[in-house]
């Protein structure tokens, strides 16, 4: 497995300050078995060590996936994993295939190359109810219908569903819509919620559902600000207690850089960078997205401010 990647500039690693752009610096792109890929630029004049960057070994493994619309290629050669209990922030502009990818991983599309594993078990093999009952996924737009929030949500649970609801799935549900601020709706049709309340429903059902993954495109794509940190809060806490492994396609790059561990840059098709937080640099950002930043530092953490 190899990254397929265009990056000329510094993606920052920690260990490497010092290196000079004179001695023969250059990006070195690292693959490992646990299906991640990452780059960091080096002299090998210098002595380095990356190994503390990777994660644990990836539950799911996204090997040399291509994909293409009516001839049309829109992934190309994209190779990525995501371990438990981390969130991978895919990151790029509109039209890179950032939810061609999220679909890809768990076959809404069906890639022309490549493989997608799910703890070393091909996708491809897996029946659709197995699939369901371990990734969960949540579309950008969803659909309304004439249904109660508390039965949209109790739909999650269908994987795990024997010849009748327990007990434990009505606990279950009823606990998240508490933690999503859902309880005082429950019984309101979702046809009737705006797009921020039904985007909050469909992200709870999908955490009923007790994945061992969870795809997640734009989740805040239709939230105010107060329910974007109040909902990626809810995500951030679930994967950190229950070892989830999560991956968000996202716009905004400082909640991203707020709430996610590791990030993949899109340019093209292609995996630009893959890195943790120390690589997400204004040089990174601006051949992506081709626009310079700054990045400063509040409060402790990063934020992207554009020139």
């Amino acid at each position: 497995m190899r990254e397929e990647s265009e990056h000329k500039e510094h993606v920052g690693h920690e260990g490497h300050e010092g290196h000079d752009a004179h001695e023969g610096r250059h990006v070195h792109p690292h693959s490992h078995v646990e299906g991640y890929v990452h780059t960091h630029d080096h002299s090998h004049d210098c002595p380095h060590s990356h190994h503390g960057d990777v994660p644990g070994r990836a539950i799911l493994q996204v090997a040399g996936v291509s994909f293409e619309y009516r001839s049309d290629p829109v992934l190309a050669n994209v190779s990525v994993g995501v371990a438990r209990g981390e969130i991978l922030a895919i990151l790029g502009p509109n039209g890179v295939g950032k939810s061609t990818l999220l679909k890809c991983m768990n076959l809404i599309l069906t890639p022309k190359t490549g493989t997608v594993l799910l703890e070393e078990k091909d996708l491809m093999k897996m029946s659709g109810t197995e699939i369901a009952k371990n990734v969960g996924y949540v579309a950008q737009r969803n659909e309304s219908a004439k249904m109660s929030v508390f039965d949209t949500v109790l739909l999650g649970r269908k994987p795990h569903l024997g010849l009748r609801v327990s007990e434990r799935d009505y606990v279950i549900v009823e606990e998240a819509l508490s933690r999503f601020g859902l309880l005082e709706m429950q019984l309101r049709s979702i046809d009737e919620l705006s797009g921020g309340e039904l985007q909050r429903v469909c992200i709870c059902r999908a955490i009923v559902q007790e994945p061992s993954v969870l795809l997640l495109d734009e989740p805040t794509s239709a939230l105010d600000l107060c329910r974007q940190m109040a909902i990626l809060g809810v995500i951030r806490d679930v994967v950190d207690h229950h070892n989830v492994a999560t991956v968000m396609t996202m716009h905004d790059l400082n909640l991203a850089l707020r709430f996610a561990d590791r990030f993949l840059f899109m340019k093209g098709g292609m995996v630009y960078a893959a890195c943790d937080r120390s690589g997400v640099t204004a040089d990174v950002i601006e051949a992506v997205y081709g626009i310079a930043v700054d990045i400063v530092m509040h409060k402790g953490l990063p934020m992207v401010v554009p020139r």
